[in-house]
């Protein structure tokens, strides 16, 4: 099965059935591969004399796509089968390992065109953990006591520990660096060039005040923090991209008072009472604070989505959802 979960994993074989049920399934959607048997030989081996195994490239870009569409964790209406699959399998340093986040996030920008990306490191084997990514997200914002992302305090707090300073002016965006562990070594901090970082500025297709507010926004969705797991295989880092939907920015990050808890300052601004629940003015508050994340992004000509559309997407993905047995998926890590 394809799963992320965020643990580090030491110690103990690769289960052969887990192998097996993957390799059964790849090999049904690849007849070319030939005969199941002699692969299943292989691995049966492989793991009998060091433990684990080595997917095929063909395999490691199957179980990549099909951990995306069958997980649940990204925008159900990628075609799953352009999704690019960079497989960097050999790199284990924290600074290559960084290097290359940073080159999946201009890759993955594209121009706006946004491109559908997993870059998968190197994997987990029975004696040594392999490289792992403590962000949540790889472009995110500081969360400090009176401002910024809330939501990243506790990260904000704990890189500041590992020797981290915030810039000399605070301000609500701020970047966090990167964060990168290999092995056993205490994790490594990597600034974010800011060259790679295409960010949004939200304006209002009908309020010119908004733009002084001063929001904006990652154009991309870079997953970080997610262990990929293939055929009894675990890849700690392979960090993935699809695009925005609106409310993941409009509703769960600016307007969700345990993020940014912009409802009141936009309602505010709109002359509306606050004084009671009764007025629906924080709904009101949110559907501009998502017109005004569509209406930007548009502009700019960066992919995103809406919900109704995601909604759709949505519900066909589990009509048709055969997610079974030990199939490939990204699932987020356990807290340790």
């Amino acid at each position: 099965m394809t799963a992320l979960y965020n643990e580090t994993i030491t110690g103990g074989p690769v289960s052969f059935a887990a192998a097996e049920d993957f390799l059964r399934m790849f090999h049904d959607a690849h007849p070319e591969a030939g005969a199941v048997r002699h692969r299943l030989a292989e691995v049966r081996a492989e793991i009998a004399e060091t433990g684990t195994y080595r997917h095929t490239h063909q395999e490691l870009c199957y179980g990549a796509r099909v951990a995306l569409r069958d997980s649940g964790w990204c925008t159900s209406g990628l075609p799953w089968r352009r999704l690019k699959v960079r497989d960097l399998r050999g790199i284990h340093k924290a600074s290559a390992v960084a290097a290359q986040c940073f080159e999946h996030l201009r890759l993955a920008t594209n121009g706006g065109k946004i491109q559908p990306l997993v870059t998968v490191f190197a994997p987990d084997r029975p004696d040594a953990p392999g490289p792992r990514i403590w962000n949540a997200q790889l472009v995110s914002y500081a969360g400090y006591p009176d401002m910024g992302d809330a939501r990243n305090a506790d990260f904000t707090e704990s890189i500041e520990a590992l020797g981290w300073q915030p810039p000399a002016v605070r301000t609500a965006f701020d970047h966090l660096p990167l964060v990168v562990s290999t092995g056993l070594q205490d994790p490594q901090l990597f600034k974010i060039p800011r060259e790679v970082v295409y960010e949004v500025p939200l304006t209002h297709p009908d309020l010119p005040w908004f733009a002084d507010l001063g929001l904006r926004w990652p154009a991309v969705p870079v997953i970080t923090n997610m262990r990929l797991r293939i055929g009894g295989i675990d890849y700690p880092a392979a960090p993935f991209n699809t695009w925005f939907v609106g409310t993941d920015i409009g509703t769960r990050s600016l307007a969700d008072e345990s993020a940014y808890a912009m409802l009141q300052p936009v309602a505010i601004q709109l002359g509306l009472d606050t004084s009671t629940d009764r007025t629906l003015w924080r709904d009101r508050a949110t559907l501009e604070l998502n017109r005004a994340v569509l209406h930007s992004f548009d502009t700019a000509r960066v992919t995103i989505t809406d919900h109704y559309a995601e909604t759709q997407h949505r519900l066909a993905w589990l009509r048709s959802r055969r997610n079974r047995g030990d199939r490939p998926a990204f699932r987020p890590h356990k807290s340790r």
